[in-house]
């Protein structure tokens, strides 16, 4: 399913989503350049966000050497460097045309600053999450998944029966067809298990799958659902 557009008329250009999108692309051509020199893994490593090496940082600062919060601070910085990271083609494009579908959509709603205020905060939030979740995972987490399950969350929420113009590859034939907006919130999940098509060449092979990060996306989903409810009120 490759969603097209949406039946909601916008009234202003959605200036942040396209410079979000440009940077994405900007950043997925400078790991492709990094690929080429090898340089690449030791930039996920240093700039993935990496639960273990988090809540070891935090336990350390806290129980044995205050110096510690100086890397607590450096690590935590990969949970905005890491969101505009991919580790795959099919990634950044799932998660490119998604942002370009529902992303201009809420933007339109919350207007330019408070949308850039949601998608960082709502990114940095499912960080967070995936953190207290798997404290002990080693595998670098990158990508804009949960930033991205907190905008469509939060534009199904505002629109739940909006048509999304939609192609359903068939084998060779593509059919057009509209689907609801709540439909996406199943396929959003289904989808992941392709991310891992078109891997960059990134060691360990975990990195190059997402759907390890299923928790965090659900959360965005939530966080996403529940700042639309407050933003309606």
């Amino acid at each position: 399913m490759i969603p097209i557009s949406d039946n909601i008329r916008i009234r202003h250009q959605p200036i942040i989503n396209y410079w979000l999108i440009g940077i994405n692309i900007a950043l997925f051509l400078w790991e492709l350049q990094l690929g080429f020199s090898d340089q690449l893994s030791y930039f996920i490593h240093s700039w993935g966000v990496i639960p273990a090496q988090i809540s070891t940082a935090i336990t350390n600062a806290l129980f044995f050497n205050p110096a510690a919060w100086i890397v607590v601070c450096w690590r935590l910085i990969s949970l905005l460097v890491g969101m505009f990271l991919h580790g795959s083609f099919s990634q950044i494009l799932g998660n490119l045309l998604f942002l370009w579908v529902f992303g201009r959509t809420v933007e339109n709603i919350l207007g330019h600053r408070r949308y850039l205020g949601f998608y960082l905060g709502s990114g940095i939030l499912t960080g967070i999450i995936q953190i207290l979740v798997e404290p002990s995972l080693t595998v670098p987490l990158i990508g804009a998944n949960g930033a991205i399950a907190s905008i469509l969350g939060a534009y199904v929420m505002k629109f739940p029966k909006a048509k999304i113009d939609t192609i359903i590859p068939l084998l060779i034939l593509y059919i057009p067809a509209e689907l609801p907006a709540y439909f996406y919130l199943f396929w959003w999940f289904i989808q992941q298990l392709f991310y891992g098509i078109g891997s960059l060449n990134i060691p360990p092979v975990g990195i190059n799958q997402p759907s390890i990060a299923y928790w965090a996306q659900a959360a965005g989903l939530f966080i996403g659902a529940v700042f639309m409810r407050f933003n309606k009120r």
